[in-house]
């Protein structure tokens, strides 16, 4: 049976005692709710017992003032209620985190910057689906891990004091923001304290994705031969295995520190640099002299090294693309999206940042020099390939995740590669907002809180 959606009303403390809450007599007769009996009240973190008085032809829950402020709620807000007699536990819920990197109280309009759109589209989508969902940062962290200085969004954006989540979403941009002691240690304490479920909980690096899904038999077929860059020896190995290859630093996102190096001859070399004005060349007499240029480098950033593909083109420009693979309300992995993305002119990598375009996968593969032959099921080949890295990273990577950009490649035999996998995907990267709607991705982001909350 489905968890019931209700609406929170507020009375004055002055009517209604703190611990008594008044709830519909129908939804307490369906869910065996005792009446005047001793139960505990659940919201994440927040615990207080309670007694729960029946009101006849009523369907929604009436509390108190101040335990609404205990709670960080306010009035008309939709919950849903899951009553568990063997603790005697009435839950509200689910009460979802979302962790973000910064937030501008100076600009209330616009506390989140450019995200701030989303995080208005995912309150709107809680509440069309009885979910509650704040917004912090590192810093909201307080000594006491049950409590997070949080921003929700009721007529307005506002800066109040919330229990613990039951869900966090990791949304943190910056491994230095996320490897903080006070992060790490909140996201272990209310797992352990609370039961709390934090997923997309760390970042992923190439070198550790790659290494993973080496393991899996079926999934080696996607993937480009790649190794960790230490030396001269395996630059020259690859090199000689290979016209051309990419060096990507390991922890690089958006095409950042992506260098290409090609043979154009017998005793010539040619390294390519992905800047923002475009790609940037210089051509070497030997291998040695371009390893040479690149050995400073190595000495700050680590490169994964890996076999270069003969991507589709449009116009002479590379295509990927990104599809969006995401925990549904079974839990289960599912594709939510997948965008073609088509380098701009005078680059070889396809971020949007750099001058790259959007556009479906049908159009990308009707405009590109994929023979024809190969163009029917690309798109359904691009799906399996997404789903079965999804599945392979849950299987031999241990952390939790529920939302995974994975970018692929087509080459001109129509195969499918996978190039990266991104544990923090922008949700600027997927469809345009559209003013009042609301996405499948974050209707299905709500969907996999309440599946993994019990809500």
């Amino acid at each position: 049976m489905s968890t019931p959606k209700i609406d929170v009303h507020v009375v004055s403390s002055g009517i209604l005692s703190d611990d008594v809450l008044m709830l519909g007599e129908s939804l307490m007769k369906q869910w065996r709710i005792p009446a005047q009996q001793h139960l505990a009240l659940q919201f994440g973190s927040f615990r207080h017992s309670v007694t729960v008085v029946p009101v006849p032809r009523y369907e929604g829950l009436r509390i108190s003032q101040t335990l609404a402020r205990r709670m960080g709620i306010y009035s008309g807000t939709p919950l849903r209620l899951l009553y568990q007699a063997s603790t005697r536990t009435l839950a509200l819920g689910p009460l979802i985190g979302v962790l973000v990197s910064r937030d501008h109280s100076n600009q209330p309009d616009k506390p989140f910057g450019d995200i701030t759109m989303f995080c208005r589209e995912l309150t709107d989508a809680c509440r069309s689906q009885g979910a509650y969902v704040y917004f912090f940062t590192p810093n909201a962290i307080g000594s006491s891990l049950s409590s997070v200085e949080g921003w929700v969004y009721t007529k307005g954006w506002h800066r109040i004091s919330l229990p613990a989540p039951d869900v966090v979403n990791n949304r943190l941009t910056s491994r230095k923001l996320e490897n903080r002691p006070i992060v790490q240690q909140f996201m272990g304490e209310i797992k352990r304290r609370f039961g709390a479920h934090v997923f997309n909980e760390k970042f992923l690096d190439k070198s550790e994705v790659f290494d993973a899904l080496k393991k899996d038999i079926g999934l080696q077929k996607y993937l480009p031969e790649s190794h960790s860059l230490h030396n001269y020896t395996m630059l020259k190995s690859m090199c000689s295995r290979y016209s051309t290859v990419f060096l990507k630093p390991v922890r690089g996102s958006l095409g950042k520190g992506i260098i290409r190096v090609s043979r154009l001859g017998p005793d010539s070399w040619q390294a390519s640099y992905a800047t923002a004005m475009g790609t940037k060349r210089q051509t070497f007499g030997s291998l040695v002299k371009l390893f040479s240029t690149l050995a400073g480098k190595m000495k700050t950033v680590r490169y994964l090294i890996q076999q270069g593909l003969h991507l589709i083109e449009i116009g002479g420009r590379p295509v990927d693309y990104r599809a969006l693979a995401q925990k549904n309300a079974s839990g289960k992995w599912a594709i939510t999206s997948i965008v073609a993305r088509t380098a701009g002119s005078h680059h070889f990598v396809s971020n949007l940042a750099r001058g790259g375009t959007l556009s479906t996968v049908r159009e990308s593969v009707a405009k590109s020099n994929l023979p024809v032959q190969f163009r029917g099921d690309a798109s359904l080949r691009l799906s399996r390939a997404a789903l079965d890295i999804a599945r392979g990273i849950d299987m031999y990577i241990p952390a939790h995740f529920a939302e995974l950009g994975i970018d692929l490649a087509l080459d001109t035999s129509g195969r499918v590669w996978l190039l990266e996998v991104n544990s923090k995907p922008s949700k600027n990267d997927n469809t345009p907002l559209k003013e009042g709607k609301i996405r499948p991705s974050v209707r299905m982001l709500i969907q996999y809180a309440r599946y993994i909350s019990g809500f």
